[in-house]
């Protein structure tokens, strides 16, 4: 009895960090992809981090009572500026992985807005847990594959003195930029959510996947989550 109390006292601790990665992966996703300034155009990729990070952060900060009186006004901040930076069709194809050939473009298309907009709907509150004085911080830039993708490092400094490593990968589409995975300390957004998709994919088309996102009948993560970044 002991033990199988320890063995789920275990088991229930590695849910939650996992539920609170994929929360710091959306909220690091958020904070690196959304629409960028005028001024952010041509700019590489670690100063996309960088600058898309301080807007959003300053925004939040100072429009936090509003947001917390009306939810509302926080949604269509998320959903006016956040897609341009983000390839959702590119990473949807990673993340349904080998099943995705068999799929047309609309129905991925189709899919990556179900799963965006359902982890907005179950998150984007969550972008109010951040504390004042979180600092995001560009530690480099890593090319890969020639220089087709590249990898930006970044640190993010809680105000508790913890230290959470968050990357981007990001590769260019149609001329631009764009982040296409987050990978909060080793974890990637991509591939947890092909874990997520995995079994589900196998006895169900993906248009019924999407509806069952759209419907709320699949539950990504868990809204129980009572770790703020940047909180104690």
């Amino acid at each position: 009895m002991l033990l199988s109390r320890c063995v789920s006292a275990i088991d229930h601790g590695a849910i939650e960090h996992r539920r609170f990665m994929v929360l710091v992966a959306l909220i690091g996703l958020v904070l690196a992809s959304f629409a960028p300034r005028a001024d952010a155009f041509g700019q590489a990729p670690g100063q996309l981090v960088q600058v898309n990070s301080e807007h959003v952060l300053h925004a939040l900060e100072q429009r936090r009572a509003e947001f917390q009186s009306h939810p509302e006004a926080l949604h269509r901040f998320v959903q006016g500026e956040f897609s341009q930076s983000f390839d959702r069709v590119y990473a949807a194809r990673l993340v349904l992985g080998d099943s995705n050939h068999a799929t047309s473009d609309a129905d991925v298309q189709a899919f990556a807005d179900a799963l965006v907009d359902h982890l907005m709907a179950r998150y984007g509150s969550s972008l109010l847990k951040i504390h004042p004085g979180l600092h995001v911080k560009v530690l480099s830039e890593m090319p890969l594959r020639a220089g087709s993708i590249v990898k930006v490092l970044t640190m993010v400094d809680r105000t508790n003195g913890a230290r959470i490593s968050v990357d981007y990968l990001f590769h260019q589409h149609a001329g631009q930029w764009q982040v296409f995975d987050v990978i909060v300390e080793g974890i990637s957004f991509v591939q947890t959510f092909r874990s997520v998709f995995a079994d589900v994919l196998r006895s169900k088309s993906l248009p019924a996947i999407t509806e069952d996102l759209r419907e709320g009948k699949i539950l990504v993560g868990s809204t129980a989550i009572d770790h703020p970044l940047g909180g104690h």
